[in-house]
């Protein structure tokens, strides 16, 4: 019988480890080989296992500061997505009052997301440059004299196109989480004297933590793992850690760049097993 209940187990699971497997484990394994193996300068690799990589790695100044950027980029974008994607959850939960709108309503936040990321992004350079709507607008109404150069072309321009991008990711499973709350709950807080302040500090957030966790998780896996929006957002002023591992790409250093990749994968992993431990997901879900 135990037998039996071990291979329905591995029955269950064989599915994802099918998925898993070839997709995850394979190529993660494939990437820490070639982060151990030396290069010959010339793209080619050769078998003489060390941890030169990583030793160069962690001795450089320019690495600290490269994931100090890219945590900080990360931070930023999930302090402002989870903001903004809360509330309009929360709107389209608990204000309106007809569920097929409420649903239309969601939809429409999807609308912008149908079109590519890349033309998302440079939506935002004829807004935000010196010439851009927002300067001339604020020129015309008097409330500045010479046009904000701060804009475009800095890190405010990376965190207002990673926002733009992933409040999405924010907003769809804050919403699920919402939507579950039973409003007899709420109401009855409410009969019982409960402050708006008190209904969402003990009902609402915490009924939420789900959402939350799991935008976050979708937001900061995003954002550790790009580089295209600070190439072009900041100007090449910022750098990233995956545009210096793909720069590395480019002069054929795949040793040096694999072992960054394994090191990125780490601490994105530790990003999400921080988060997983504040808020364990499925006990929530489970509620």
């Amino acid at each position: 019988m135990k037998l039996n209940r071990n291979a329905v187990g591995w029955l269950n699971v064989s599915p994802l480890l099918a998925v898993m497997v070839p997709f995850f484990i394979v190529p993660i394994i494939v990437v820490f080989i070639a982060s151990i193996m030396q290069t010959d300068g010339f793209g080619g690799m050769f078998w003489d296992p060390s941890l030169e990589n990583y030793s160069y790695i962690f001795k450089s100044d320019l690495t600290y500061r490269l994931y100090f950027e890219t945590v900080k980029f990360a931070v930023l974008t999930l302090v402002f997505s989870a903001f903004i994607g809360f509330w309009v959850a929360h709107f389209l939960v608990f204000h309106v009052r007809s569920k097929l709108l409420a649903m239309g309503l969601f939809l429409v936040c999807t609308v912008p997301f149908w079109t590519s990321n890349i033309i998302r992004m440079i939506s935002w350079i004829p807004l935000l440059g010196k010439e851009g709507l927002i300067n001339r607008a604020l020129i015309a109404m008097g409330a500045i004299q010479e046009p904000l150069e701060f804009l475009l072309y800095s890190d405010f321009a990376v965190v207002v196109a990673y926002v733009h991008q992933l409040t999405i990711f924010m907003i769809v499973p804050i919403f699920n989480s919402m939507a579950r709350i039973d409003k007899r709950v709420v109401e009855a807080a409410v009969d019982a004297g409960a402050s708006k302040f008190d209904i969402m500090r003990y009902i609402i957030v915490p009924m939420s933590k789900s959402g939350i966790a799991l935008g976050a998780i979708f937001v900061v896996s995003i954002v550790m793992g790009d580089f295209f929006v600070v190439k072009v957002m900041s100007g090449g002023g910022t750098a990233s850690v995956v545009g210096a591992f793909y720069e590395d790409i480019g002069v054929l250093q795949y040793p040096s760049a694999a072992a960054s990749a394994i090191i990125l994968t780490i601490l994105v992993m530790l990003m999400v097993a921080a988060i997983l431990r504040i808020v364990d997901i499925r006990k929530e879900i489970t509620q």
